[in-house]
């Protein structure tokens, strides 16, 4: 081998070793970029204490339209789940029979008070001719005459008062309504005979206002009890104690009312007591009344007056072994955790009681991924919001790329 081979050779040596030497060097890896986390002040505002029961709606009035009179039923001019008014016709029952019989007490009013006349007449016939002419009539025949005008009236009385009663029967064949509110469905149709007293017709409920029962343990009711005892609950007026009322569906508890109402005694079979608010129930122009006897609701009853608040977003709150904590960023951008004391909710916020203040930047998810001493990229609900509006192609630059 000359030296122009050697060299050639121990080249290539050279450049497989540098290749081999280049596929066993470690990569040079960038740090990690800091992560992004949102973030949020505490909210300071005005809250009031509460507590939420659940309850069913009943009608302040609920009456059970039963006859008072015996008879065929010829008319039902109500339509069926209708609201109706005092006194509206509900069933008619055949007013013949009664008819007569009231018929029949005129006629015999007007007979006793012809006989009456005529008693009265006589008596005074015979009186006037023992004045002109003593002893011409005896004195039992005198007797006889006031007895017989007594007797005539009292058969007038007893007359008019069996009219009454014909009249009275009567009347009981138009079966009104005795309440403003809302009809129930027909129970018997036209034709069927029903009894005085007996045969159920109907029912009607009052709906406006409505009222609202739910039992309330009692812890809380010594806790109200003390809180009116002290000035802190101030009722709408003598006794009456606000209450808030939401529906299926509703968001909170939109509707206002009044307790009007405590039981004197616990349940000893529960522990609570039996409470009821009263609650306006309007009809809207050309609608429906929300509220109907029977409905599941939701009812909130405030303890004490508004006061001041630390709030926060509940899913920013963590719990380790028993206590609470809140992740906040210093001012250098560093996550610390922080522990606190927390109160009751109030919607998607909880009270803070002890451990933050209005100016910490809490923050607000992503919780498991974080510790103590990291240094993040701060993110607010407003940078938040201007990201995600700048990284949103526009309809423009979709419709570009449309194929």
């Amino acid at each position: 081998m000359n030296a122009r081979s050697g060299f050639l050779l121990s080249s290539l040596v050279g450049v497989l070793l540098g290749a081999v030497g280049c596929e066993h060097r470690a990569p040079q890896v960038a740090p990690p970029e800091p992560p992004a986390v949102p973030v949020s002040r505490p909210i300071a505002r005005k809250v009031t204490d509460y507590v939420d029961f659940t309850g069913r709606t009943q009608a302040v009035n609920a009456v059970n339209v039963v006859p008072r009179a015996t008879g065929y039923l010829v008319k039902m001019p109500f339509k069926e789940g209708s609201e109706v008014k005092t006194g509206d016709l509900l069933f008619e029952i055949d007013p013949r029979p009664y008819q007569a019989l009231y018929d029949q007490g005129v006629g015999q009013v007007h007979l006793y008070k012809a006989q009456l006349r005529l008693a009265r007449v006589t008596a005074a016939r015979d009186e006037q001719l023992v004045r002109k002419t003593p002893g011409a009539v005896s004195l039992q025949q005198l007797d006889q005459d006031r007895a017989a005008v007594e007797e005539a009236d009292a058969q007038v009385k007893a007359a008019e008062a069996s009219l009454e009663t014909y009249k009275l029967n009567l009347s009981f064949t138009k079966v009104t309504s005795p309440i403003d509110g809302q009809v129930s469905r027909f129970y018997l149709t036209l034709g069927n005979l029903v009894n005085q007293d007996q045969t159920l017709l109907t029912t009607v409920v009052s709906l406006d206002p409505m009222y609202g029962y739910f039992d309330v343990d009692e812890p809380t009711v010594l806790r109200v009890r003390r809180a009116i005892n002290e000035g802190r609950i101030k009722p709408y007026g003598v006794g009456l104690i606000p209450v808030l009322m939401g529906l299926q569906g509703e968001a909170g508890f939109p509707r206002k009312g009044t307790i009007d109402f405590v039981n004197n005694q616990v349940n000893p079979t529960t522990g609570s007591v039996l409470v009821r608010g009263v609650f306006a129930n309007p009809l809207p122009p050309g609608g429906r009344r929300l509220l109907l006897p029977g409905m599941f609701v939701r009812i909130r009853l405030p303890i004490g007056q508004p006061h001041p608040a630390l709030l926060v977003i509940d899913r920013a709150i963590g719990s380790d072994q028993g206590y609470k904590y809140v992740f906040v960023v210093n001012a250098e951008d560093i996550v610390k955790k922080r522990s606190i004391t927390t109160g009751r909710t109030y919607g998607a916020r909880r009270a803070v009681l002890k451990g933050l203040t209005p100016e910490d930047r809490v923050i607000v998810n992503g919780l498991m991924m974080l510790r103590p001493d990291l240094k993040v990229v701060v993110q607010t609900p407003e940078a938040k919001a201007q990201s995600e509006q700048a990284a949103a192609p526009t309809d423009k630059a979709q419709a570009r790329h449309q194929p």
